[in-house]
């Protein structure tokens, strides 16, 4: 049996797994370089991406899904609002509230936004890995949505 066929031993694995969640948050970091969206808090963030997700939704129900109050989720959207990243309009079933959704203008920009990022991406794969290092790359592409599926 060839070296290459053993399994890593357990401090390796340790090892591994903590070099790839170092490299996963510098590689979310460039990507945020690269998108141009501009600086956002993590409850902000979360919020647009729900709201892109899952589609509109009222200031209650974005505070249940991130387990937060509504008070301080009308906090969060105030900002978003003044942004230009969100409008709101009166909820058919229930005038009492509104129903917030990401405005045309910010869905255009998360659109340029991804095709930035994958450009980046692109272009530095393309020039910085050999035809034979972007074969390996692929594989480890797969191999990390096992991971990620798992």
């Amino acid at each position: 049996m060839n070296k290459s066929d053993l399994p890593p031993d357990t401090e390796a694995l340790h090892a591994m797994a903590e070099n790839l969640r170092v490299l996963v948050g510098k590689l979310r970091r460039r990507l945020r370089e690269e998108s141009h969206l501009g600086d956002f808090t993590p409850s902000q963030v979360q919020v647009l991406g729900l709201l892109e997700r899952e589609g509109p939704a009222t200031v209650t129900a974005l505070a249940r899904a991130h387990g937060m109050r509504p008070q301080s989720m009308g906090e969060t959207l105030s900002v978003l609002k003044a942004a230009g990243l969100v409008s709101g309009a009166p909820d058919p079933n229930d005038g009492r509230q509104t129903v917030l959704s990401l405005t045309p203008a910010f869905r255009k920009k998360i659109k340029a936004s991804r095709a930035a990022r994958e450009d980046w991406l692109f272009r530095t794969i393309q020039t910085r890995f050999s035809a034979a290092e972007q074969r390996q790359l692929a594989t480890g592409v797969d191999l990390f949505k096992r991971l990620i599926d798992s």
